[in-house]
């Protein structure tokens, strides 16, 4: 039997990459999925047109993570079509690489209104439909709170923060039956590290010689680990950070 099977879940970030990943994972094993997307309608139509092919059902809602409008009238919308959330995926995020003498105000501002208030506006909003029972929340953070690399100095205090959120809010919410777990990926293939000349040149080359399973991640095996953390066989497990790197940060 599908594990998420009448479960209704929201994946946020999820017009592409990991996220779309997510979305169709969740899909294929039942759920009923809201693709989130802050500006890449055609993205998340694609991702919502997949998932139906393949017999699955998803709607796409557009809404910014940092807005805390949005985020009221995203998860009003699943109110009123669902009634309920399961589980809640916090994909959504950015990225950006540089020395210390480029950080900027406004940079700052787009990784941590994004990377860190997103996660906590979003399962705020979702907070009240989630049922009696309980549900779950995965935050996607990265490997590089872990590995702390220089030139991420934004980046990586972002994702850092997303632990220690996931840590704090996974006691929170414990008396609730919700469960709040993070996967923190490695160097993975997406629409994103392509466009962004990460994949395909030096920087995966580097990146795989140091990885112990010696290959770059893909979408999949992001979307597996969310999978099983948000499923009943996780039932048990509450508060942790999951490197999903192949092997890197260990």
């Amino acid at each position: 039997m599908a594990r998420f099977t009448d479960s209704i879940a929201v994946v946020t970030g999820a017009s592409k990459g990991i996220g779309a990943g997510i979305a169709k994972r969740l899909a294929a094993e039942g759920a009923v999925v809201v693709v989130n997307y802050a500006s890449s309608r055609e993205g998340a139509d694609l991702v919502v047109d997949r998932i139906v092919s393949a017999g699955g059902k998803a709607v796409a809602i557009a809404a910014s993570v940092a807005s805390e409008d949005d985020m009221a009238r995203l998860f009003e919308t699943v109110r009123e079509r669902y009634g309920r959330v399961d589980v809640l995926v916090n994909n959504a995020g950015v990225y950006g690489f540089g020395p210390l003498e480029t950080v900027s105000v406004p940079d700052f501002r787009r990784h941590y209104d994004t990377n860190v208030l997103g996660v906590l506006l979003a399962t705020q909003a979702a907070l009240a439909l989630f049922p009696s029972s309980g549900g779950s929340v995965v935050n996607i953070g990265s490997v590089v709170s872990t590995l702390a690399p220089p030139g991420a100095s934004v980046y990586v205090g972002t994702k850092g923060a997303v632990d220690a959120i996931t840590r704090s809010l996974a006691k929170e919410l414990a008396p609730r039956g919700i469960r709040v777990n993070g996967i923190n990926p490695g160097f993975v293939i997406t629409e994103g590290t392509v466009s962004g000349g990460l994949a395909g040149g030096e920087f995966e080359t580097t990146t795989v010689a140091s990885t112990p399973l010696r290959r770059a991640g893909q979408p999949e095996d992001i979307a597996n680990a969310v999978a099983f953390l948000a499923s009943h066989e996780a039932s048990w497990i509450t508060g942790e950070c999951l490197l999903v790197a192949g092997g890197n940060g260990m």
